[in-house]
């Protein structure tokens, strides 16, 4: 090794000064640059997992408000159902109450229509009582024959007609 420039003692002292450089290296410069290594890939693995928890959450929140949403869907198609009904029922009571309202327009109408036909038969039986005593009024003036008697019937039968033609 001599033909190659290697001596034993100068190969020695470069195996000690290597270890010791190396101690010194790795206490001074490996030592803290392992040191932030391992604390980035800490930060790093950190970081990822508070993603991984942030991604979950999120999912949960998102499946939350689809729960929500189709809880106020589900809500809100009640309260249509339910106005629905309100104004069903709403819409029955008014057309009964039109048909109570017409009923009683009905019934006035008809007692209205009965008083007045109660008036006019009434006032006819004054007229046909009225020419009822013209007729016997007559009667005692002239002297009853039948022929006589038969035609102050027909004239008063007539005169009736007339009256109630009138009315």
């Amino acid at each position: 090794m001599d033909a190659l420039g290697i001596t034993l003692s100068g190969l020695v002292t470069q195996i000690v000064s290597f270890v010791i450089l190396f101690v010194v290296l790795w206490k001074l410069l490996y030592g803290p640059v392992i040191k932030v290594l391992d604390s980035r890939s800490e930060r790093i693995r950190e970081s990822l997992e508070a993603s991984q928890r942030a991604q979950e959450e999120a999912a949960t929140s998102r499946q939350e408000m689809e729960a929500r949403l189709g809880e106020a869907r589900s809500e809100g198609q009640q309260l249509i159902a339910q106005a629905r009904e309100v104004a069903d029922r709403f819409r029955e009571e008014e057309l009964a109450k039109a048909r109570e309202d017409i009923a009683a327009e009905r019934t006035r109408a008809e007692a209205n229509i009965q008083r007045e036909r109660d008036a006019a038969i009434e006032e006819l039986r004054r007229e046909f009582a009225g020419l009822a005593i013209v007729a016997a009024e007559r009667m005692i003036d002239r002297s009853m024959d039948e022929s006589t008697h038969r035609e102050l019937i027909q004239q008063v039968l007539d005169e009736g007609a007339e009256v109630g033609g009138r009315n």
